[in-house]
């Protein structure tokens, strides 16, 4: 299953699209794991650099967990304007169903300025739940 949601915050556009990857879960053992891949583009006319990332992980039985960290996959990328910045991670779930959603932690390059950029929620769903 894959899904693509995007979302526009203060300039920077978050696209994320998901997969289900059955050949590295284990459902008998409650295990369901999903790879996703984001870009970010700046649309601005000024430079901005992701410093952390916010998530929250929700199942389908109502439990949620945060994550909270520097950067994404040990980066904390810089982004001029017109360009973007991708990267590809995963999340298990202990649910054949549930999604995730958070927020960036951004500075302007050129005024120091912090501010949250939102991550559109998304779907975490095996191809049974689906149909």
């Amino acid at each position: 299953m894959n899904n693509m949601q995007t979302l526009t915050t203060h300039g920077v556009k978050v696209s994320v699209e998901s997969f289900y990857q059955p050949a590295h879960s284990e459902p008998h053992r409650n295990r369901f794991l999903h790879v996703y891949n984001i870009q970010i583009d700046n649309q601005n006319d000024f430079t901005v650099q992701l410093l952390r990332r916010h998530w929250y992980i929700v199942e389908s039985t109502g439990i949620v967990r945060e994550v909270e960290g520097v950067g994404v996959i040990n980066k904390q990328p810089v982004i001029d304007p017109g360009r973007f910045h991708a990267y590809t991670s995963y999340s298990i779930l202990e649910t054949d169903l549930g999604k995730m959603y958070g927020t960036y932690l951004m500075v302007r390059a050129d005024t120091g300025e912090q501010f949250e950029v939102d991550i559109p929620a998304f779907i975490l769903a095996t191809p049974a739940k689906i149909n």
